[in-house]
């Protein structure tokens, strides 16, 4: 038999499991990864998301739900530690879940927008992680990705608990991949600028005509260009880690500076 084809047929399925699965870029990243043929537990908090796009993706690849909010702590592991044996060894693990709330001065903050940002972007992600990092550990075997922001990188006018809250992403995916380093798991971010997606109208509690004047003279990132990129990332060979990645639209050259027509 051919010794190619007894190589393909060696190379175990892949399972990844994704946060923030039901829109955006985790409902992006779903898509790609399903074309690999790369099985999925898709995680969110809205059950009818999910279950659409489980019926959408199973034809291509095997799918598992997941119906919990990752700033909760007992769902989160309530949820990891129900999966199936089958979908239980997670081999690539995609913090996409977060959120953002409100663009107000600090010293008039709304103190729910940070409670909401810090449990979402940092605990959220600090929960899912620990429920999964054992097993990577344990394997010596694992891929995080850990999806930040232009904001992990610089502070807007503003931005000050959002900006806050990714900066720990990018300390908490640095001091992950020292933590890990001896067990031969690659840890990584990506950091995005501006994306179109539901991102603006949840800042903006709803306002949709707010939240498209965003996006207004300039081509945005698309959810998918940052699928693609995830798809790259994971699929290098295995010695390859790409560590930090910032990805802007053309139109950027930082988080205050987009070169913008007029419309």
């Amino acid at each position: 038999m051919n010794g190619k084809k007894n190589n393909e047929e060696e190379q175990p399925q892949l399972t990844a499991l994704i946060t923030g699965a039901t829109s955006g870029i985790g409902r992006a990243t779903a898509r790609a990864f399903a074309q690999e043929g790369i099985r999925l537990v898709l995680c969110g908090r809205r059950q009818d998301r999910l279950e659409n796009l489980e019926i959408e993706l199973s034809g291509l690849t095997a799918v598992h739900t997941l119906q919990f909010d990752v700033s909760r702590r007992e769902e989160v592991f309530d949820a990891i530690e129900s999966l199936p044996a089958s979908f239980s060894e997670i081999d690539i693990l995609i913090n996409n879940a977060g959120n953002a709330h409100g663009l107000d001065p600090i010293q008039s903050g709304d103190m729910d927008d940070w409670d909401a940002m810090i449990d979402g972007n940092v605990k959220g992600l600090l929960y899912v992680s620990r429920a999964i990092m054992p097993q990577m550990v344990k394997r010596q075997k694992g891929h995080i990705i850990n999806i930040g922001s232009i904001a992990a990188k610089e502070v807007y006018l503003n931005g000050n608990v959002y900006c806050a809250s990714k900066h720990a992403v990018d300390a908490i995916t640095q001091g992950m991949r020292m933590d890990m380093n001896t067990s031969g798991i690659r840890v990584g971010a990506i950091h995005p600028g501006l994306v179109e997606t539901e991102f603006s109208k949840v800042r903006f509690k709803g306002d949709a005509e707010k939240a498209d004047t965003v996006y207004e003279g300039f081509k945005a990132l698309q959810a998918e260009d940052i699928a693609d990129i995830i798809r790259f990332v994971v699929t290098r060979p295995y010695h390859v880690n790409i560590a930090d990645l910032l990805v802007f639209p053309t139109a950027q050259a930082g988080s205050n500076l987009v070169h913008k027509i007029n419309t």
